[in-house]
Order: C-alpha cells, then structure tokens, then sequence
C-alpha cells in the first residue's frame, strides 16, 4: 500500500509491516553509527588544527564600553561567535544569521559550563544592534565591531572595491560572494598569559552546526523540502514574522556548500 502526501511533489511511500520496517531501520543504524564515528572523527582533527595567534588590537563597542577581543571572553578561556550579519543602517537582521541566533540562549548555561563564551558580532552601531535584539526578545551577548577591521579579516565582510573587482572570495577563497556580508563562525582560546588565538571558523553550509532545527526537520519524512523554493532556506522568517503572509526575498545567507 502507497500513501501519497499533498503540498510539495512528495514520493509516495511503501508502508510494510512492523518487522520489515524494523529490518529496514536496523539497516540505516549502521549507517548512522558510521556517521556519528565520522563526525567524532572530524571532531578529534579540528581540534589538531595549529593555531594563529591573534596580533590585531580589535576594539569592540559593547553595552559595557569598549572592550578588547580578549576582554570578551567573560573570564573563560574559549570564545565562539557568530558572525552575524547586520551592517550599519539596515532594518533588520539576515534572517539565516537570526534562525541561528534563535537557538543561542538556551545553550549559554551548558557551554558555560564547559569553559566557553558565545556572542555575536555585527559591523551595526551597538544602537541598532540593540533595537533588533530587544525586538528579537534575545538575551545573548551581542556586540559591535564598527570602526574594526575584525569582520575583513576574518572572511565574512568584503568592500566595495573587493566585490566590484571579483576579489571578495569566501569560504576559503571557494567562491565570490557578492553581498558586504557573510554568515560564519570563528573560534579563539585565551592562555593564561592572555595571549588570544584563533583556533577554527567555518563558513557557508558549516554553520548549519548552530541550527538544530535542522537536525529535527532531517529526521521528518518530508525533511528540509526546499527543492521546489527559489533558493534553500527560503522558507525562514524571523520568527516574529511567520504569521505574515509576505513574498519570498531573495535570500541573504541562504545555502553555500
């Protein structure tokens, strides 16, 4: 017997028995063990990376005052932040970089625990970056790197003169990006003698590693079910918009491999 699902062009699907099931589901265990060996795997190589060590005063403008990159890490020795993309001037946040920021505070106690800071970055005044997150409803730590060069030189803001010449590469140089911002991720460990490093950062479909979301919508039996939108991700709002009917707009941080 086939049940067919409405909406999107969706398979019609086998529909066995309790036991054949439970063959099939066995079968695909195996293969999600590998997958969880690899990902330990990949795991155990990031951390094996070298490390640089971060030699540029970086001053960000912060609720506080002003305050260093190394002053940023709230008395641990590990710092995630999340490159969010908000320029100066704009209405509103990227809403990718917001469906990330949207599983932030429930994980701060947890990587708190395990020695780590994690914050978002935007090149925004500290007003504007305010005004969205008291919108948002966010209680994360959020701060403001205008007036830096922290966004060039981490790979996730290009200028003008960059984009217009074909020069504001990517992801590791894999591709030209044509908007001034980008979506990332980059890590940095403080020593004891406060030296700060930068450790990792990863960019295009690698941030997908802050959106669990997705991890719940892979293990439905429609799953992502973009292939019909105009580009993956095309279906996020911020989520105080959802209940508007609005256009799709083209994306800001939509899916880069």
């Amino acid at each position: 017997m086939n049940i067919a699902v409405s909406g999107t062009p969706f398979t019609p699907h086998p529909v066995v028995s309790r036991e054949q099931w439970l063959a099939e589901r066995l079968g695909l265990l195996q293969r999600e063990k590998e997958m969880s060996r690899l990902r330990d795997e990949l795991a155990r190589a990031r951390r094996t990376l070298p490390w640089v060590r971060v030699t540029q005063d970086y001053v960000f403008d912060t609720p506080e005052g002003p305050r260093r990159l190394g002053e940023l890490f709230e008395g641990r020795r590990q710092l995630v932040v999340q490159h969010f993309m908000l320029a100066p001037g704009a209405e509103q946040g990227c809403t990718g970089c917001s469906f990330m920021a949207d599983h932030i505070d429930g994980t701060l106690p947890h990587l708190q625990q395990r020695d780590i800071t994690l914050l978002a970055v935007s090149r925004a005044p500290l007003a504007e970056i305010e005004r969205f997150r008291a919108r948002m409803g966010w209680r994360f730590r959020w701060v403001s790197s205008q007036g830096s060069s922290f966004n060039y030189d981490f790979g996730v803001s290009f200028t003008p003169e960059a984009r217009a010449g074909g020069e504001a590469r990517y992801n590791y140089g894999s591709e030209n990006f044509q908007g001034a911002d980008a979506p990332g991720i980059s890590v940095f460990f403080k020593d004891d003698a406060g030296q700060v490093f930068h450790t990792y950062s990863t960019y295009g479909r690698g941030v997908e590693l802050m959106m669990g979301t997705y991890e719940l919508i892979d293990i439905t039996p429609r799953g992502r079910d973009e292939a019909a939108l105009p580009y993956p991700m095309a279906w996020v709002k911020h989520h105080d918009r959802y209940a508007q009917q609005e256009p799709l707009k083209a994306g800001c941080c939509h899916d880069k491999a």
